[in-house]
Parts: structure tokens; C-alpha cells; sequence
């Protein structure tokens, strides 16, 4: 085959510059003084794409970017159902990972299924009869607990990552704690109910107890999250609707935002 001679051949092996990057002990420095219960700075904002019938994007300090936004409520087709069906996918960007460059918007089937079970909880399916409600949820940049910050984008639905690490549990960890994590455990609750809405797992947690405390701290930090989500929420309303001329109907989710201001 003819040599193309327009091109500059690229090396045939190459290592990633990674490799040659100093300051290992400083990461395993930094890490040994990490508060295990604190949160990571978390900048969310609404309505972002036009194209859509809502939208968010959040942004965890550990590097973690995503983007989502719901369609419909569209007929749904295959015959008519008394109840509204809910759709969830998560994509995962070809740049979102370190390493080599995945296909273009690579579907991950788990975590979409982890996702629509955890918002079926707070979607009013019922008031959407024989039609389907879609969310799409993108993964712009992994820095870890990046189903936590899918999950916190929806409703008031509040959601929080954990992983083990030499016995002690560590709260919105880092994809590179995750990544040497024995155990990891993702927790959504419904803070206004008090009731869990999503709970998924893996790894060696140990004894039962210590499951449990993960999920104690799991909660306290939904609870924590939870007035951060809703602040924006509030901030959207005020921006996009005039106050005296919005008409809400009674026990909606932003009516009692907005009465709870």
C-alpha cells in the first residue's frame, strides 16, 4: 500500500503522559486527610437546552459534568395503557473517560436501568395516561459518582455515591478513590417523603454494619444536598415565570417550592 506522504507518521507504540506525571505520594496525601462524610462543591443549573421540555447540567468539583434532559409527554405506542411509562438512558461521551476514546455516546444499560428505577419514584406516572415520558442523561466528563449526579438532576430526587477504602467509608468519591475502592454503594432518596428511591451496590462492604453505616451516611448526605437542589430549582422559577401571573396547581412539586420559599 502506497505510503501517504501528506500525513506525519505517529509512533507506533505510545504511552500515556500519565505515566510520567509526579506527585503520587501528594494524591495519597491529599486522600488521607479527606474528611470521609464531607460532600464535594456541587454547581447545578436548569434549563439549559431550547430543543427540550427541561434540562439541567451539574458539576461535582471532582471533575464529574453532566448533562440531561426529559421529552414528551408523547403518545407511546404498542396500545394504550391506564399508566404513563417512563424511559431512561444514560450516555456515556467518546472524551467522558480516561484512557482510549469510546464509540460516539455509548450507551450503558445498567446505569440507566439504576436511573429509572430511582426516578420512577418521584415521576406522577399515573397523571400521564397512555403516554411516555423520556430522560436522557449524558456523561460529559468522569470523575466519579457519576450516577449520583444523574440521579440528583430530576424532580427533588436527591442522591449521593460511597466507596470502602481500607474500612472506612468515603462520600462522593473521586474516580480515582472509585477506582481503588473495595465497595461502592449509591443512595437516592425522596428528602421531602423521607423515603428511599433508589439503592444500588457492589463489591466487598464487609458485615452488615458496615452496609449500614454507608447507608446512614448516604442519607445525611442526600439531606444535605437536598437545599442546595432546591435553591436552584427556586432560582429557574424566578428567572423563566413572572410570580404574580403563575398559576399553579395545588401540591405540584414546584407550587410547594415555591409556597416554601
Amino acid at each position: 500500500m502506497p505510503l501517504d506522504h501528506r500525513r506525519v507518521p505517529g509512533p507506533e507504540e505510545s504511552q500515556s503522559p500519565l505515566l510520567f506525571v509526579a506527585g503520587g505520594a501528594e494524591e495519597e496525601a491529599s486522600e488521607a486527610r479527606r474528611d470521609p462524610s464531607a460532600l464535594q462543591p456541587l454547581f447545578a443549573r436548569v434549563s439549559l437546552l431550547s430543543q427540550a421540555k427541561g434540562s439541567a447540567f451539574v458539576e461535582l468539583s471532582g471533575g464529574t459534568k453532566v448533562l440531561c434532559a426529559v421529552y414528551g409527554p408523547r403518545e407511546a405506542g404498542g396500545g394504550g395503557e391506564a399508566r404513563g411509562r417512563l424511559v431512561c438512558e444514560f450516555r456515556r461521551a467518546p472524551f467522558a473517560s480516561r484512557g482510549a476514546r469510546r464509540k460516539p455516546s455509548e450507551r450503558d444499560p445498567a446505569l440507566a436501568q439504576a436511573l429509572q428505577e430511582a426516578l420512577s419514584a418521584a415521576v406522577r406516572l399515573g397523571r400521564y395516561p397512555r403516554a411516555q415520558l423520556e430522560v436522557s442523561a449524558l456523561l460529559l466528563e468522569d470523575g466519579g459518582s457519576v450516577l449520583a449526579a444523574a440521579l440528583s438532576l430530576f424532580d427533588l430526587v436527591s442522591a449521593c455515591a460511597l466507596c470502602r477504602r481500607g474500612g472506612e467509608w468515603l462520600l462522593q468519591p473521586t474516580e480515582e478513590e472509585t477506582r481503588r475502592a473495595c465497595a461502592q454503594l449509591t443512595v437516592a432518596l425522596l428528602p421531602s417523603l423521607n423515603q428511599v428511591a433508589g439503592l444500588l451496590g457492589s463489591g466487598e462492604g464487609g458485615p452488615p454494619e458496615s452496609w449500614a453505616q454507608a447507608l446512614r451516611l448516604g442519607l445525611d448526605g442526600c439531606q444535605r444536598l437536598y437545599p442546595l437542589l432546591r435553591e436552584s430549582l427556586l432560582r429557574a422559577a424566578k428567572a423563566h415565570l413572572p410570580l404574580r401571573n403563575l398559576q399553579l396547581k395545588r401540591g405540584t412539586l414546584l407550587h410547594r417550592v415555591l409556597q416554601n420559599k
